[in-house]
């Protein structure tokens, strides 16, 4: 359980809408699919309705500050089938990156390995009262590009499993090129939050309207708490 599953969800019915592409900018072909991700004959480039229209706003509000920059999407619905198959992929990752083998893990680092894939990576759960947040289609994952088609970097990749991905993990340092990550960071936030968005507290890129995790965000800054009204999409 995360502290976002005790807000209550009440569906609002909204359908998973296509993204207009043509707006953004994206990654092609999608970098789960190109893993193997079994997406079927779902579009990971789908989101609800309303969200869709924040992200709008979102490229809007951009625009307005720097001229043909664009938001790129990374990932955006995600059913349970391929949350899991992503989990079960950090997984085998991780085991690899330290030189170690599965069937050889010793209790302990299995249960190190499954903590710091679930740092970043929602349990793909089916049942309905805590369903992943971008299997809600209400969660999406963005970086920017700039003016001349360059992905900005940021100071980590999206997904990567390490202290890096908080948000304001360049905040405090004192380095010109870690305060350069930390002010593209703030600038992403900036115009996700000015859309009615809410950032993941642990991840740069990822954002949601609508889902548990935005209503539980809202709700500590708000007097009057709201509800989540988007739940798991079959």
């Amino acid at each position: 359980m995360r502290p976002y599953h005790q807000i209550p969800i009440f569906e609002c019915g909204e359908t998973l809408a296509e993204i207009p592409l043509e707006l953004f900018a994206v990654e092609s072909p999608h970098p789960y699919e190109k893993l193997g991700a079994p997406y079927g004959d779902r579009s990971p480039y789908y989101l609800r309705q309303s969200v869709i229209e924040n992200l709008i706003r979102a490229q809007n509000y951009l625009e307005l500050l720097y001229p043909k920059w664009r938001i790129q999407i990374f990932d955006a619905y995600r059913p349970v089938a391929v949350q899991q198959f992503m989990v079960d992929y950090s997984f085998a990752q991780a085991v690899r990156e330290r030189g170690l083998i599965e069937a050889e893990l010793s209790a302990n680092q299995r249960q190190e390995i499954w903590q710091a894939v679930y740092e970043i990576w929602a349990v793909p759960s089916f049942d309905e009262k805590t369903p992943p947040p971008h299997s809600t289609g209400a969660a999406v994952d963005v970086t920017l590009v700039d003016d001349t088609g360059e992905i900005v970097d940021m100071g980590s990749p999206i997904d990567e499993m390490s202290g890096r991905s908080h948000p304001d993990y360049y905040a405090n340092s004192d380095d010109s090129q870690a305060q350069k990550y930390h002010n593209r960071r703030q600038l992403l936030r900036d115009v996700m939050l000015k859309a009615d968005f809410q950032r993941n507290p642990k991840e740069w890129w990822h954002f949601s309207f609508g889902d548990q995790m935005w209503a539980w965000l809202n709700n500590q800054s708000q007097i009057d708490p709201v509800t989540a009204r988007y739940g798991r999409v079959i």
